[in-house]
C-alpha cells in the first residue's frame, strides 16, 4: 500500500462512526507501512474522520470489487 490508496477496512471503529468495510484514502503511511492515516469521506467529499490504522486494520481495493453505499448515522 502507498499514500493515496484507496483501503478497505477490516473492522468497525466505532469511535469514528466507521464499519468495516468503508472505504478510505491513505494519506501518509508510518513506518515503512506498519502504519497509515486514513481519511474516510462521505459520497460528497466532506471528510468523515481521519484515522491512524495499523497496516493489520487495512486490506488493499481491488478493482473486482463493487462498492456499496450506507447511510452515515450522525
Amino acid at each position: 500500500m502507498k499514500e493515496h490508496d484507496l483501503v478497505v477496512l477490516k473492522h468497525t471503529v466505532p469511535e469514528h462512526g466507521l464499519e468495516a468495510g468503508d472505504v478510505g484514502t491513505i494519506v501518509h503511511l508510518y513506518r515503512d507501512g506498519e502504519a497509515a492515516e486514513v481519511e474516510f469521506a462521505r459520497a460528497g467529499g466532506a471528510t468523515v474522520a481521519v484515522v491512524t490504522l495499523d497496516a493489520g486494520a487495512l486490506r488493499a481495493f481491488t478493482g473486482s470489487e463493487i462498492l456499496h453505499v450506507r447511510e452515515l448515522a450522525s
